[in-house]
C-alpha cells in the first residue's frame, strides 16, 4: 500500500502532458516502472521560464515545450510516475546510477540514526562513490552507538553493493537550511575532503 502511495501522477485539469524521458535525448523511458529518466511536463499551467534569466529558462525548457523538472523518475505500467530522487543528488558510480534517496531511507531505517543524507564522493576509479553523513539520536546515551563499518554492514545486507556507501561520517547535526532542508552541496565539498 505504501509502495502504491508513494507514485504520483493523478492527471489534474490544466496539465496537459507528465512523461520520463532520457534527459540526453529526450526520449521516454520504459513504463515499467524501473527505467530511471527526467520528471517533464508540458502544458498550460507549466512555466513558460525564469524571470529575467533567459539562460535559465534555456536550460529548463526544451525547443518542443517540455520543462525538464530536475527531478528522477519512473514511469509505471499505469501512468503514474513515481519521484526517486533529484537529478543534481544521482550518483554516477561506475556508470550505475544510485538515487541517494534510496539510500538514505536504509539509514534512517537505522533505530539509531537521526539524519542522514549521501552524497557523491570523487573517486580514481569508479567516478563517484556514496558517501553517507549521518547524525545520531541524542538520547542513546545508554545504548551502543553504530559504528562506521555497522552502518556500512547494515547496508550491505539491505542494498546492492555499488550503493552502498564506502565512508559514513558521523556529525552531531546536519549542515540546514532556514527552512530545514539539509544542504547536500555543502556535504558534497565536504565529501571531497574526506578520507
Amino acid at each position: 500500500r505504501a509502495r502504491l502511495k508513494a507514485r504520483q501522477g493523478v492527471k489534474t485539469v490544466g496539465l496537459a502532458e507528465v512523461d520520463v524521458v532520457n534527459p540526453e535525448t529526450g526520449e521516454s523511458v520504459k513504463r515499467d516502472g524501473v527505467s530511471l529518466g527526467e520528471v517533464v511536463l508540458r502544458g498550460g499551467c507549466v512555466t513558460v521560464g525564469y524571470f529575467k534569466d533567459k539562460e535559465a529558462t534555456r536550460r529548463c525548457i526544451s525547443d518542443n515545450g517540455w520543462f525538464y523538472t530536475g527531478d528522477i523518475g519512473v514511469m509505471h505500467a499505469d501512468g503514474y510516475v513515481e519521484i526517486k530522487d533529484r537529478s543534481k543528488d544521482v550518483i554516477i558510480s561506475g556508470g550505475e546510477n544510485i538515487c541517494s534517496a534510496e539510500v538514505e531511507s536504509v539509514l534512517y531505517s537505522i533505530t539509531a540514526v537521526n539524519e542522514a543524507a549521501v552524497v557523491a564522493r570523487p573517486d580514481m576509479f569508479w567516478g563517484e562513490i556514496p558517501c553517507a553523513f549521518v547524525s545520531l539520536k541524542r538520547d542513546l546515551e545508554l545504548t551502543k552507538k553504530p559504528t562506521e563499518k555497522e552502518i556500512i554492514e547494515y547496508c550491505r545486507a539491505r542494498l546492492p553493493r555499488y550503493m552502498v556507501p564506502r565512508k559514513v561520517v558521523f556529525s552531531e547535526e546536519l549542515p540546514k537550511t532556514s527552512t530545514g532542508k539539509i544542504q547536500k552541496y555543502l556535504l558534497r565539498e565536504f565529501a571531497k575532503s574526506v578520507s
